[in-house]
């Protein structure tokens, strides 16, 4: 009988499943897009209901596009956007109220209360994580505070909390089993990354009771089954399991991941490396072999600005044509998009900032804002691999990158000349579905060790940078200059 992985990209802007064979070529795909609700200002939110629907729909498609039963699903892995916050009642097996989205800035001055009171230091320590509302810990806090009659019940252990590869396991087993993976803890705030388990003291601190928290287990590991007996046997968070798609297993090898935001990790080993330039220390994952760790810069809006380009804006009908608009144009003519609209994240951490437009003259055009804004996210990468440079004292000399902006060529060549590094693109760009296929398919016995995993990457184009580096120093220094201007826009009063 045939064989396959069946894997899930749980994303923020929608739901990709895969189907993988032993080779690691994509058989099937399938994909619904899930929506975004803005109720307030700087609020993100999601309907729990909704992701799994779009992830079971996902699921189907790639399954019927590559013609596979069930019975042919060797085993199931799962990747997800990783800080959005999700509450179980315990007894219905649904959730309570809307998912907290990880760009959610309404727990900022709650952070800002905490660095006050001189826990950042403490917080970081202990979990590797910058204090900000990105993470899971304060959304929980929040839900617990604000949704009526949740503390007491969380407190006996009838209302769970999840992350949404939890929420899914959840799901996929009927409720059966509440577990969330290593890498998915780690950014919490909420899990101590030397003792491998939630902290006591930070549980008192942000006041979340222990009976509703996940058991938590290592990334490759059989999580439970589904009703027709599948395993789900790899889960990771969605940017670590773009690591692990991407064969970074090396100490030193980087990858970049372009989605809705962009996300740099360094593979950096056995040992949790503290950044002094604002990077965060993460989980990579956890397999049989041990737990590893990672450096990671993460950037809130990368490809979102091209779709802000798109649904706001009308600049564009389609992400594709940001490249022909990008090129049509020689340079920005001096224009600087700092796309802040969510704050700052790796390595300025600043929940103030907004997004800025700067440079504009009479003679700007459509085509100018279009490739200011494509370059704002190789920008933001560049001040995060500086940072990562810096705190792990390595020359880089190749960047993996994938994801969906990956396949914008003018983007993946500003890229390479603005660090002076090579771009390797792999033939699939979705490496964060391969990555949880991957580590499912090593429970099972799929595929024997990461040697064979690793073969398996083909790279679909190299991106050598050839630009002078001068010019694209001075560029650069720009760009610095416009996100000064973008820091501090709003007092912490008017971010509630």
């Amino acid at each position: 009988m045939r064989q396959y992985i069946l894997s899930i990209d749980q994303g923020t802007t929608g739901s990709t499943a895969l189907v993988v064979d032993h080779q690691g070529n994509v058989c099937g795909r399938g994909y619904a897009r899930i929506d975004q609700h803005y109720p307030q200002l700087g609020w993100v939110e999601q309907d729990p209901a909704d992701i799994w629907r779009k992830t079971l729909q996902a699921m189907e498609e790639a399954k019927g596009q590559a013609k596979v039963n069930e019975k042919e699903i060797a085993a199931i892995g799962i990747a997800n956007q990783r800080e959005t916050t999700i509450l179980i009642d315990k007894e219905t097996g649904e959730a309570i109220g809307p998912a907290i989205v990880w760009q959610c800035r309404r727990t900022a001055a709650r952070c800002e209360e905490f660095r006050g009171q001189g826990r950042a230091e403490i917080i970081r320590s202990k979990t590797g994580l910058v204090v900000d509302a990105y993470f899971s810990g304060t959304k929980l806090e929040w839900m617990l505070d604000n949704i009526r009659g949740m503390r007491p019940l969380a407190e006996r252990g009838k209302v769970l909390f999840a992350n949404v590869d939890a929420w899914l396991i959840w799901k996929l087993t009927g409720g059966a089993v509440h577990a969330t993976d290593i890498s998915n803890a780690s950014r919490t705030m909420l899990y101590n990354l030397h003792s491998l388990d939630w902290d006591r003291e930070l549980l008192e601190v942000f006041r979340i009771p222990r009976a509703m928290l996940p058991e938590v287990r290592p990334s490759s590991y059989v999580f439970g089954y589904t009703a027709s007996g599948i395993p789900i046997a790899g889960v990771a968070g969605d940017q670590q399991a773009a690591l692990f798609g991407q064969a970074c297993f090396e100490p030193g090898m980087v990858k970049i991941t372009l989605g809705t935001g962009a996300f740099v990790l360094m593979n950096t080993g056995k040992n949790p490396t503290h950044s002094k330039h604002g990077l965060i220390t993460t989980v990579a994952w956890g397999t049989a072999d041990g737990v590893e760790y990672a450096l990671e810069g993460s950037i809130f809006i990368a490809g979102a600005v091209v779709q802000w380009l798109r649904d706001e804006l009308g600049l564009i009908s389609n992400a594709a044509e940001s490249e022909q608009l990008a090129k049509e144009v020689n340079d920005t003519g001096g224009v600087y998009f700092v796309p802040a609209f969510v704050g700052l994240g790796a390595p300025h951490w600043d929940m103030y900032a907004r997004g800025t437009i700067t440079g504009l003259t009479r003679g700007t055009s459509k085509s100018h804002l279009v490739r200011a804004a494509l370059e704002s996210i190789a920008y933001q990468v560049c001040d995060v691999v500086k940072a990562m440079t810096a705190d792990s004292k390595l020359r880089l000399k190749e960047i993996r990158v994938d994801g969906g902006a990956a396949a914008n060529n003018f983007l993946a060549q500003f890229q390479a000349d603005m660090l002076g590094v090579k771009l390797s693109r792999p033939k699939w760009v979705e490496t964060t579905g391969l990555g949880a296929a991957y580590l499912a398919g090593l429970t099972v016995g799929f595929w024997k060790d990461r040697a064979e995993i690793a073969s398996l990457r083909q790279e679909e184009r190299l991106f050598m940078p050839v630009a002078e580096r001068e010019s694209y120093r001075a560029l650069y220094r720009g760009w610095r200059r416009a996100v000064k201007r973008s820091k501090g826009w709003l007092k912490p009063e008017e971010a509630k």
